[in-house]
């Protein structure tokens, strides 16, 4: 093995062991070996410690379900180095578990996988699912019902029409009876008519078909159609039963629940990737001081994400921001941190960036600016100008003398990607006096 390589590898499992401070379960295991890292998260998820779980295959140790080969998941971890989707796992108790699956391929052959339990989610979706279906079978017999219900001979003439099937399509039943039922078949769809009539002759049931009807003013509604043989008492087809539902609201819903599935991977995907972001960049002489730096800096990004959840994922106000990544600094003296601004909604791409960008600068000034000095003081301000340009100025008073460093550490090269996403400006004034940073971007309209 070429020194290189050892290195990158020895640095992987190093990455590996310091996500161990995640609630998350995740462990890393090589491609084609055994668990490297087991993390808290996974030991409260699957009920095995640590010591049980490293050293053994994840595949055996979990009896894993792949959706694929496990062949052809490796394959694709080596060509695309990352692969998701949903997993089978057992626990040490017995009790199967279906995970939410993310696999990352760090190095050569280490493979990072985070799992988020949807055992219940699954569950209460095919209770739904049963108890809908439960709820349609029932409504065949149900006669005092707000679904239109109506009964037809063979021909395709109304022969009952109830006051469901009034408010849904606007004819009384004085209009509707002894006319066929094509007055409230859209032109396109009249085919539909004489499928369905054909399979009813046949004695077969139509099922929850989705479909479209058309109202006496003209207008559209979607509808799940039911239709039933009825029979006379010898048993012959003489014509047909139809229960038409309205379902207009319950398209609406799928379409909102689609959007949240989406916006929901959208958000799982990005924190995965700020997190990933985070490992990558970040570098100290030790291991201790890499995991400490790895620590703050993913319990900010965790901070600002809880200021999510408080406004349903509109954003974060600015102050609150401000407030939670300094206030370990003024518990003992309040005016030694100062912010002034007026009450701002970042949206929460641009508030992850701000609150990473503060971490850094209060991180930096605690080692070697302003907040090392016991009468060093931070002056935070932001205020918005024009068509939405944001200024903020970070400014440190009363710490060391300050000189501009030879090279760019690594909380600047974060800083700088933080802005960078934002399509901002960023500006470093070393003053003799104190560290001086202003950021300016544009606000989305």
């Amino acid at each position: 093995m070429y020194p290189e390589s050892a290195e990158l590898e020895t640095r992987t499992e190093r990455l590996a062991d310091l996500l161990m401070v995640s609630h998350e379960p995740m462990f890393a295991w090589k491609l084609r070996g055994a668990i490297q890292s087991w993390n808290a998260g996974a030991e409260r998820l699957y009920g095995f410690s640590s010591d049980e779980a490293v050293g053994h295959s994840s595949h055996s140790l979990l009896q894993t379900k792949h959706p694929i080969e496990l062949a052809e998941l490796q394959s694709q971890l080596l060509k695309d180095r990352y692969w998701a989707g949903e997993l089978r796992h057992f626990c040490k108790d017995g009790r199967e578990l279906i995970v939410d699956s993310r696999m990352q391929l760090l190095g050569v052959d280490t493979v990072l996988e985070v799992n988020r339990d949807v055992t219940e989610v699954r569950t209460l979706l095919a209770a739904l699912q049963e108890r809908e279906q439960r709820l349609r079978s029932l409504a065949g017999i149900v006669e005092s019902s707000d679904d239109a219900i109506v009964s037809k001979n063979l021909d395709g003439v109304i022969a009952t029409w109830n006051s469901g099937a009034e408010r849904m399509f606007g004819y009384s039943a004085g209009e509707a009876i002894g006319h066929p039922i094509t007055i409230v078949i859209p032109k396109d769809r009249l085919h539909e008519e004489h499928e369905i009539l054909t399979r009813v002759r046949r004695g077969e049931r139509v099922d929850h078909f989705e479909t479209v009807r058309q109202r006496k003013d003209g207008s559209l509604v979607n509808i799940s159609l039911s239709v039933s043989p009825v029979r006379d008492d010898k048993g012959q087809i003489v014509g047909a039963s139809k229960i038409a539902r309205d379902i207009t609201e319950q398209k609406r819903v799928q379409d909102q629940i689609a959007n949240l599935a989406r916006e929901t991977e959208h958000r799982s995907k990005n924190v995965l990737a700020n997190v990933q972001a985070i490992v990558a960049v970040s570098q100290a002489d030790t291991v201790d001081g890499l995991k400490w730096a790895i620590e703050g800096r993913i319990r900010a990004l965790a901070n600002v994400h809880s200021l999510f959840v408080e406004t349903q994922w509109r954003g974060a106000n600015l102050q609150t921001i401000a407030k939670n990544e300094l206030a370990p600094y003024s518990e003992a003296n309040e005016r030694r941190v100062r912010i002034y601004g007026p009450p701002l909604l970042l949206a929460p791409d641009i508030a992850q960036a701000i609150a990473m960008t503060l971490h850094e600068l209060a991180t930096n000034a605690a080692k070697y600016g302003a907040l090392s000095a016991p009468d060093g003081q931070i002056d935070l301000k932001w205020s918005r100008q024009g068509a939405g340009r944001l200024t903020l100025q970070w400014t440190e008073i009363g710490g060391p003398a300050v000189h501009k460093p030879r090279r760019r550490g690594f909380g600047s090269r974060i800083i700088e990607q933080m802005i960078a996403q934002l399509n901002g400006a960023l500006g470093f004034d070393w003053r003799a006096d104190g560290l001086v940073c202003q950021i300016e971007f544009d606000l989305p309209s």
